[in-house]
């Protein structure tokens, strides 16, 4: 299934950064990760970082799917809020989810560190109140926050006037957010595995799967083996495929970027990202060179057809709720998309084993609006499940929290 519609931003701007060579002699690994997108890409950066030989397939050309349609706001706000986290699982399992999100932000910097043309840049990230009756749950969210240690200020209309000229209730301001650019990162960390020795072959799909006692083979369309000691299949929501238990829901997001925007009428949005408490919600940022990147408007559609008929009357309805918020902006559309994701009914995604494989397939997936930050959680916690060593989000992060 086409994991895209229009002409995602990453894509057009970078064009294909490098083509790697499809998978046509069988091979050996530690541990082979299946998709080629940011996910897969930090996964094998962390593994190999650490001493585990990785090959990596993609069945499309790396980066291609819902990585190039992503809209790549950092944040460490999960999509389910603190409180109703806690309500679900208690304080101390959502405290320990959101500080590792929040903890995800400088890990990306530092693994983004040396990688050329990723943008990656810390921001400010604002929650507005999308109406006024949505004032008082995030006065109180943001006191569970602050009480979990988390940085999030309460701003009022005046302060808000002031600061961002923008008219609501109320708001959030953290300090803990970060821009990137995931289809350049993607590259970048997928070279930087190759030149450590792993193996990256695009162009190869997985065929089938079979786990033994000591390792797993692995058996692409095309006739080639691969025997691991390790699978990782990260294919974001088409693992779903490779699960009998249904466990995640398609969404898709829509969204497009502007043309440069002058740099004294960007104003603090040059470092300040922006969402709202509505559900769908509006998101935008903007780009190292200037550009509005909007997003928002999510729907259940996931039926490329279907969403490739909603791109445009989507992005103009973006627009008209952006200029609702910031009429002095009144940008220049340029490029306008879709993506599908998976998301789960508490917010949280997926990392770990499920019993329908066994011990020596991991799974990611279903990681809502939170791709990029939950996957640099999932490094480290797939790292530690393949080492057999004990991870504070193992259970929490798992399939079996579904009972």
């Amino acid at each position: 299934m086409d994991l895209k519609s229009g002409y995602p931003w990453w894509a057009v701007r970078n064009g294909l950064i490098q083509a790697f060579p499809p998978l046509e002699r069988d091979l050996r690994c530690d541990v082979l990760v299946v998709g080629g997108g940011i996910t897969g890409a930090l996964i094998a950066d962390e593994l190999s970082g650490h001493g585990h030989e990785v090959a990596l397939i993609e069945q499309r050309d790396i980066g291609w799917g819902s990585t190039a349609a992503s809209t790549a706001l950092l944040q460490y706000e999960i999509d389910t809020h603190l409180l109703e986290l806690a309500q679900r699982y208690g304080h101390e399992a959502a405290t320990l989810a959101y500080r590792a999100c929040a903890e995800a932000i400088p890990a990306l910097g530092d693994v983004a560190r040396g990688l050329k043309d990723v943008d990656f840049r810390r921001m400010d990230s604002l929650y507005l109140a999308s109406r006024r009756r949505d004032v008082p749950r995030l006065m109180a969210e943001g006191q569970a926050r602050r009480s979990a240690g988390l940085d999030a200020r309460w701003l009022g209309p005046e302060a808000l006037a002031e600061r961002f000229d923008v008219d609501a209730g109320g708001a959030l301001l953290t300090r803990q957010a970060a821009r990137v650019d995931p289809y350049c990162l993607t590259y970048g960390l997928l070279k930087r595995v190759r030149r450590r020795g792993g193996h990256i072959h695009d162009r190869t799909v997985l065929h089938t799967l079979t786990p033994g006692t000591r390792g797993v083979t692995a058996q692409t369309e095309s006739g080639a083996t691969i025997r691991a000691g390790h699978v990782v299949l990260a294919m974001g929501y088409a693992n779903q495929r490779w699960i009998r238990q249904r466990v995640a829901r398609n969404r898709s997001s829509y969204a497009f970027i502007t043309d440069p925007v002058d740099a004294a009428v960007l104003g603090p949005l040059q470092r300040t990202m922006v969402w709202e408490s509505a559900r769908p919600y509006l998101y935008l940022r903007a780009t190292g060179d200037r550009r509005l990147l909007v997003g928002g408007l999510d729907d259940a559609i996931d039926i490329p057809a279907r969403r490739d008929r909603r791109v445009e009357g989507k992005a103009d309805k973006l627009m008209k709720q952006l200029l609702d918020w910031f009429p002095r902006l009144a940008p220049t559309p340029a490029f306008s998309w879709a993506g599908t994701f998976a998301e789960t009914a508490d917010g949280l995604p997926f990392f770990g084993t499920h019993e329908q494989w066994g011990p020596r397939v991991q799974f990611a997936m279903a990681y809502g609006g939170n791709g990029i930050t939950y996957s640099m959680i999932g490094a480290g916690l797939l790292r530690a499940r393949i080492e057999r060593r004990g991870h504070p989000l193992a259970a929490l992060f798992g399939f079996d929290r579904l009972g």
